[in-house]
């Protein structure tokens, strides 16, 4: 008969909460193992956007989404987890003491689970413009992963929340001419964010649609901008950073027996989903008054674990001592 290895929790989902997780599970002498669907831990904040800065952690005023990733990787390692990469989990089903997680790859058996999956599967929604697929990967880009391509260009943003904003400024210093369009006159960014980006060289537009994208062979040359009242503003273009949001999708995870709202997990004050043993934090759950914030997730993070701890022994302290005090 097959042995089975049981862990004490299995998070799924390596990005910033999950890794953080990985760490308290590991305060809590706990054997832990950490699924994830990407060829690398970090979550959106590697596979989207690694050399921009984050600005909404304790402590930082600016990190850079790489080095943070870098630093929760090193500190999740701290209890050793197994770590496994490139598996979509498809199935979660009880059995006896234990969880069986069925993924493309094969079995996983834990006694609880924390599922860190932040909005699950995603891909960026997309420019809707004719023959905007022919630019895709050279000149128009739903992801900056390398700063450096748009050394000394002429660069157009198109967006109005925080990420877009966040982009226009990391590129201010890099390119040489840096626009922002925006296709409502109301941006979504914080009103801070804002602010700084009106007082820097960064042009603003808005509000404007994209109506075209000339060029050839890959290169943009030129973005055509229209306004609500058909009016066109032509702008000389090297590069289009489109920040539009992402389509996502929780997938299999629906099929779970949890209790959901749209598209994230109701959780109770300890992180508990309504199926016993199953625990949520980070941008996948949910609860009135949530703010999915990165910060927000690294303190549901150690309640999740502490009281899934309690759940699997339930003569340990759900209130642990201080890191300070392992540490010593």
């Amino acid at each position: 008969m097959e042995e089975r290895e049981i862990f004490d929790i299995t998070i799924i989902g390596g990005g910033p909460t999950g890794l953080f997780a990985s760490f308290y599970g590991g305060m809590r002498k706990m054997k832990v193992k950490v699924l994830d669907s990407l060829p690398q831990l970090g979550g959106q904040l590697m596979e989207l956007y690694p050399d921009k800065f984050i600005y909404d952690i304790g402590g930082f005023p600016k990190v850079l989404a790489k080095d943070l990733v870098d630093n929760l990787v090193e500190q999740a390692k701290y209890g050793d987890p197994e770590i496994c990469l490139e598996e979509t989990v498809a199935s979660v089903e009880r059995e006896e003491e234990h969880f069986v997680i069925t993924t493309d790859k094969g079995a996983h058996y834990s006694k609880a689970i924390l599922l860190t999956a932040g909005v699950g599967a995603f891909h960026p929604r997309k420019l809707a413009v004719d023959s905007a697929e022919q630019f895709e990967g050279k000149t128009l880009h739903y992801g900056v992963k390398d700063l450096t391509l748009f050394s000394d260009k002429k660069v157009v943003v198109l967006g109005g929340g925080d990420s877009a904003v966040d982009w226009a400024m990391m590129l201010e210093n890099v390119a040489s001419q840096v626009t922002l369009s925006h296709r409502r006159e109301k941006m979504t960014a914080h009103e801070a964010n804002i602010d700084t980006m009106m007082q820097s060289t960064v042009e603003v537009k808005k509000p404007f649609n994209v109506k075209e994208l000339v060029g050839e062979n890959g290169e943009i040359r030129e973005l055509v901008l229209e306004d609500k009242e058909g009016n066109e503003e032509r702008l000389e273009v090297d590069h289009v950073v489109v920040n539009y949001g992402n389509i996502t999708s929780l997938g299999p995870i629906k099929e779970w027996g949890l209790e959901m709202e749209k598209n994230s997990v109701i959780v109770n004050s300890k992180m508990e989903t309504n199926v016993p043993g199953i625990y949520a934090a980070g941008d996948i759950a949910t609860y009135e008054g949530k703010v999915k914030l990165i910060a927000v997730g690294f303190g549901e993070a150690p309640t999740a674990i502490n009281n899934a701890k309690s759940y699997l022994d339930p003569k340990s302290r759900v209130q642990p001592l201080h890191s300070t005090s392992v540490f010593k």
